[in-house]
């Protein structure tokens, strides 16, 4: 979650920089200690950690650029991009990797990870990305964690697509986890063997690129997710019965295409489900939750093998993907194909007759609404929907009320904590919130819009207005 915040407040080119700069460092210390043979089991966990951290940090920032780089478009196509490039890394890194071991030894191979750093460092400096200028104050990190939970919070698109994460990574954990047992107990094979399986899997993926444009064209996204997810279940469940290396390939081939195709969509779907403010940090959420499953399902499919046996564990978490595949039929991904996020800046800037410091607060903003009362139950269920909304940019109070002498009188509250904040808000709202804004002003029957105030907390013990 920080790591999502900061890319979102600072220059995410530098942030690019400095993450892949703290990975070169522990990497290439980790090269030179194990060439010296100094490297004991604690250091290895600790730079192995350092790493893990740089990666963290990296992570959000790395995807929130990808809509940067490409058209809305040409996203799924730059991110099934990526995924081609992941399983290729899959299955040709290992390999490599225990050639370089043989013939070198292990601390050439942490060097040449560390090299590697090098050339992204390169391409990222040379990279001329357009600096966006804001005349609001940058956000402070903890604030943006806030507003980044805030969003996630009143964001029903956005949680669809966690929940569909969480669905799939938690019952896909089990195949992570319990592979390599798999291949060594139950298949009997060795290094090389799981080197192959591997392999078969990143094929797999391979092939799962050049399926997944197609099926896009012919089928919904929530479609292809169910459908890849099905097979993995199946694909787990054979993996319970087949005991032939040749036949455990053809299995992975498929595991390959399916989780390829998954991962894709979500992340696609994450990608297109909030606009550019709190992408890192919804990014961020997502990788939180798509890891953490997977952390949280190792840790009880591994139990559970342990008290039964793998085939066991294996059976029980495809039997439960399948049916997560139907329990969560009402979560739709398609939705945000549909949301329009651009910035709508719709709204009127008021005339002011003293400007507040930005952080100033909190504001207070009331709309007055005439309706008709036979029209009433209908338009606060309108306000229920801009409500999400409101507090999802920033909002930390809201609520609709209705005058007991006046049926037809609506008033709507908004509570900001500070007037920086608010200001922040005319930037956040989209054309999807504006068209949720006119179906509740197509309620109001006044001559004249909605009436508008803002007002500000007035705080004794301050001096004169900035």
């Amino acid at each position: 979650m920080p790591a999502g915040a900061i890319a979102d407040v600072v220059d995410r080119r530098k942030m690019l920089l400095y993450t892949q700069g703290i990975m070169l460092v522990f990497a290439a210390v980790l090269g030179i200690l194990t060439l010296a043979n100094i490297t004991t089991p604690e250091i290895l966990l600790a730079l192995t950690f350092a790493i893990g951290i740089g990666s963290a940090m990296n992570m959000p920032v790395w995807q929130a650029v990808t809509p940067e780089l490409v058209s809305q478009e040409e996203l799924p196509s730059a991110v099934t991009l990526s995924g081609i490039v992941i399983n290729l890394s899959r299955s040709i890194g290992p390999a490599l990797a225990g050639i370089i071991i043989a013939v070198a030894g292990t601390g050439v191979v942490f060097l040449i990870n560390a090299a590697s750093f090098i050339g992204i460092i390169l391409v990222v400096y040379r990279w001329k990305r357009e600096p966006k200028i804001n005349a609001l104050p940058t956000e402070r990190v903890v604030g943006a964690i806030q507003s980044g939970i805030r969003y996630v919070r009143f964001s029903p698109v956005f949680q669809s697509v966690l929940i569909r994460t969480t669905a799939y990574a938690f019952f896909a954990s089990a195949l992570l986890g319990l592979l390599p047992l798999l291949v060594r107990q139950e298949l009997k094979l060795d290094a090389l063997g799981y080197g192959i399986i591997l392999g078969c899997w990143g094929i797999g993926g391979l092939a799962g690129a050049f399926i997944l444009p197609k099926a896009r064209q012919k089928f919904s996204i929530d479609r292809i997710v169910a459908s890849a997810s099905l097979l993995m279940g199946a694909m787990m469940l054979a993996l319970t019965f087949v005991r032939k290396l040749p036949l455990v390939c053809g299995v992975m081939l498929f595991v390959g295409i399916a989780s390829l195709c998954v991962m894709v969509c979500l992340n696609v779907s994450t990608q297109t489900a909030v606009p550019t403010w709190v992408r890192a940090r919804a990014l961020a959420v997502y990788l939180l939750v798509f890891q953490g499953s997977l952390s949280l399902g190792s840790v009880l499919w591994g139990a559970i093998a342990q008290q039964t046996n793998i085939a066991t564990a294996l059976s029980i978490s495809a039997i439960g993907m399948i049916i997560c595949v139907l329990l969560t039929r009402a979560y739709r991904l398609r939705c945000t194909e549909l949301l329009d996020l651009r910035a709508s800046l719709h709204w009127d800037r008021p005339t002011l007759v003293f400007e507040p410091c930005p952080n100033d607060g909190p504001v207070f903003i009331s709309l007055e609404y005439r309706i008709d009362p036979a029209n009433a139950e209908e338009f606060v269920k309108a306000m229920k929907v801009l409500g999400r909304v409101r507090r999802r940019d920033g909002a930390i109070q809201w609520g609709i009320y209705q005058d007991l002498s006046d049926p037809g009188r609506f008033v709507e509250t908004i509570l900001v904590e500070s007037w920086v904040e608010h200001k922040r808000q005319y930037e956040r709202v989209t054309n999807s919130d504006k068209a949720i804004e006119d179906r509740v002003r197509a309620f109001h029957i006044g001559q004249e819009p909605p009436k508008i105030s803002q007002t500000i907390y007035a705080d004794p013990l301050k001096g004169n207005p900035c």
